[in-house]
């Protein structure tokens, strides 16, 4: 595997709303066409934070201007996060996104390093008929109520029934200071996501100790699911490896986690059509950089020598790099690191398409690299 072309996506402009580029992904039109979002912001975790798109129709060698089609869709204190884009068919696109509420804890970062806890969150969906150029009104999703204010970490996935499958993390509220028991819940659509009724747990360690968080999945050509789980030992206090499970009959049956060799925190998976799977990751604490490797098969493991580095940080972060303290720490610090998120995804002609940002303390860009699989 080969790193053939590289470049940049979108540009930070440091000291603006726009200094910021984080949560970069792709969806690949019908037509053939790249369709990318990204969130800016002040910061990595301001209220002033929006979606921005922009398009592709050369694999991604250059991109349009950018564009705002996704703004907040509650009254001012809100803020959209995330955006996932998910084709459906012909020029059907399924948008989902994860909400921020800036107004109930007005000031308040993301993560609650006391509890653990998070900002109110939801999730809003809305559809394109024309690829993109017009969309309807946001609907808010209802959520079941054990599930607290929800993460969202990948695309809605297009079963091969045609089912829609969307993965849930559980969160904490803000101020509950009671045991986090994480776990990872599917929602399935059968009406091209107006609504979710059926509901599946995909992870969970019943004791509290092991999260699997920022699930990335894809589909094997064989039809079966796969994810890879950012993992975290609540008792030891520390990251594991990235964890690997399948789920059969389209996510209603999941093998348990495996580790997989590979630390820190994964990107959504490109799997080829002949089975063979591309995975990005980002390593904080080790080798510092993003890099990606091929299995052979979607069981396989990922082979070193197919290794290619996409990123590697020359100076040390301003804060802590290590993969151990208190969790709410962790989690609070995510907000000093200056690379990370890689998103990966096959490209009409058989490449491999990899998003990442990186930056530093006045900005953040988002930038792509052009696998060559072998």
């Amino acid at each position: 595997m080969k790193r053939v072309d590289h470049g940049i996506l979108n540009c930070g402009e440091a000291g603006t709303p726009r200094a910021m580029s984080t949560f970069p992904n792709f969806a690949v039109l019908t037509d053939g066409s790249l369709f990318a979002t990204y969130r800016v912001g002040t910061t990595k975790d301001s209220a002033d934070e929006m979606v921005e798109v922009r398009r592709s129709n050369d694999g991604g060698r250059t991109w349009s201007e950018p564009e705002t089609p996704f703004p907040a869709p509650h009254a001012m204190g809100s803020s959209v996060k995330e955006v996932y884009i998910t084709l459906l068919g012909g020029t059907h696109l399924l948008a989902v996104a994860l909400m921020v509420d800036r107004e109930t804890y007005p000031g308040k970062g993301l993560f609650n390093e006391e509890t653990e806890g998070v900002l109110p969150l939801s999730i809003a969906l809305k559809d394109s008929h024309d690829n993109g150029k017009t969309w309807t009104d946001w609907r808010i999703m209802p959520v079941p109520d054990d599930v607290g204010p929800p993460s969202l970490t990948n695309p809605v996935m297009l079963l091969p029934s045609g089912r829609l499958a969307m993965s849930l993390e559980n969160n904490k509220h803000y101020h509950d200071s009671s045991k986090w028991y994480q776990r990872v819940d599917y929602f399935f659509s059968d009406d091209n996501g107006q609504t979710w009724n059926d509901r599946q747990t995909v992870s969970q360690d019943p004791s509290g100790r092991v999260f699997y968080w920022d699930q990335r999945a894809g589909i094997c050509p064989d039809g079966r699911l796969v994810t890879y789980s950012w993992t975290y030992d609540s008792e030891i206090k520390k990251y594991l490896n990235i964890h690997r499970s399948f789920g059969s009959d389209e996510g209603t049956t999941w093998t348990e986690p495996e580790d997989i060799g590979i630390t820190d925190q994964a990107s959504h998976p490109a799997i080829l059509p002949d089975g063979r799977v591309v995975l990005a990751w980002v390593d904080r604490f080790q080798s510092q950089s993003i890099k990606a490797r091929m299995s052979v098969t979607p069981e396989a493991p990922f082979l070193p020598e197919t290794e290619v580095e996409l990123y590697k940080l020359e100076t040390e972060p301003a804060g802590s790099a290590t993969d151990e303290g208190d969790t709410g720490e962790l989690l609070a610090e995510m907000s000093i690191w200056n690379y990370g998120l890689p998103f990966a995804d096959v490209l009409p002609d058989g490449d491999v398409l990899v998003l990442h940002y990186e930056g530093d303390a006045e900005k953040m860009q988002v930038c792509w690299s052009r696998l060559v699989v072998e």
